[in-house]
C-alpha cells in the first residue's frame, strides 16, 4: 500500500504538470485510502503537498511568461483568506456527528468525503467536456465583484475538503479575466500556492495532528512527478489527456461515494 501511494504521488505531480490541476483529487483518496490518513487530517495533507507542488510548477510558466500575477493576486487575496479562515475555524466548528438515524450515521469524516467525491464528480463533467479555445476576447472588461465573489466561494471549498482546485480556478480564469488557456493554466498553479500553503497555515494554528515524514516524502515525490509532467507536456496535448483522465476521476468519485455510504 506504502509503493503504491508513493507511485500515486508521482503521478499526482504528473497530473499537475501535464494538466495544471488535479493534484487534490488524487492526493486525498491516496491518504485516506493507501495511507489510512483520516479524512480531515488528509484535506491539511493535501493542501501542504500541493501547495509546494504547485509552487515548484508555477516557476515552468514563470520562466515562459505565462502567469498574470495581477490577476492571479486579485483572485488569490479574497481567496486565501476565506482558506484560512475555513480551515482555522469552520472545519474545527463542525460537529463529529453530523446526522444519526438508528444505526445510521454521519459522521465528520464520511461527510467530507462525500462532498470531496461531489466535487469530483463535478471535475470529472468540466475535464470530459472542456472545449475552450486557446484564445479569448480580451476587449471584454472584468467584473471585479463577481469576480471577487468566485475567488470566495472557491477558497470555501478549497479549505473544506483540501482541494487545491484547480478545476474551478483554470475555467473562472478564462471565462470570466478572459485569460489564454496556457496562461490561466500558469496563473491557476500559482493561485493554487498561495491558497494552499496559507490554507495549511491554518491548519497549523488549529492544531492538527500533522505527520512530518509523510508529508515530506510526499511532496518530494510529486515534485519529482512535476518535472516528469512539464516534461512530457512538449510531447503531450494536455487538452487530449484532460478527457481521459476526466473518465478516471468520475469512476473515482463514483467508488469513494459507495464505499462511504456501505461504510
Amino acid at each position: 500500500m506504502v509503493i503504491l501511494a508513493y507511485i500515486a504521488a508521482i503521478l499526482i505531480g504528473v497530473s499537475l504538470g501535464l494538466v495544471g490541476s488535479g493534484g487534490s483529487i488524487l492526493a486525498i483518496p491516496v491518504l485516506v485510502y493507501l495511507l489510512g490518513v483520516l479524512p480531515v487530517n488528509a484535506t491539511a495533507y493535501s493542501l501542504f503537498i500541493v501547495g509546494i507542488t504547485s509552487l515548484v510548477g508555477s516557476t515552468f510558466y514563470m520562466k515562459k511568461e505565462l502567469v498574470d500575477y495581477k490577476t492571479g493576486l486579485i483572485f488569490a487575496v479574497p481567496a486565501f483568506t476565506a482558506v484560512f479562515f475555513t480551515r482555522l475555524i469552520i472545519l474545527p466548528a463542525i460537529p463529529e456527528v453530523i446526522f444519526a438515524s438508528g444505526n445510521f450515521i454521519v459522521s465528520k469524516q464520511v461527510f467530507i468525503m462525500i462532498v470531496f467525491a461531489m466535487l469530483m464528480f463535478s471535475a470529472a463533467i468540466t475535464m470530459i467536456r472542456d472545449k475552450r479555445e486557446e484564445t479569448v476576447d480580451s476587449k471584454i472588461e472584468l467584473n471585479y465583484f463577481f469576480f471577487f465573489i468566485q475567488a470566495a466561494i472557491i477558497g470555501v471549498l478549497t479549505g473544506l475538503v483540501g482541494a487545491g482546485g484547480g478545476f474551478l480556478i483554470i475555467p473562472t480564469l478564462v471565462l470570466l479575466a478572459k485569460l489564454p488557456m496556457k496562461k490561466a493554466v500558469g496563473t491557476s498553479l500559482f493561485i493554487i500556492a498561495i491558497n494552499s500553503l496559507i490554507g495549511f497555515l491554518g491548519d497549523i494554528g488549529a492544531d492538527t495532528f500533522l505527520d512530518w515524514n509523510i508529508l515530506i516524502v510526499f511532496s518530494t515525490l510529486a515534485v519529482i512527478g512535476i518535472f516528469i509532467g512539464s516534461y512530457l507536456s512538449k510531447f503531450i496535448s494536455g487538452s487530449k489527456l484532460k478527457p481521459a483522465f476526466g473518465w478516471f476521476v468520475l469512476g473515482m468519485s463514483v467508488y469513494i461515494i459507495i464505499k462511504e455510504i456501505v461504510k
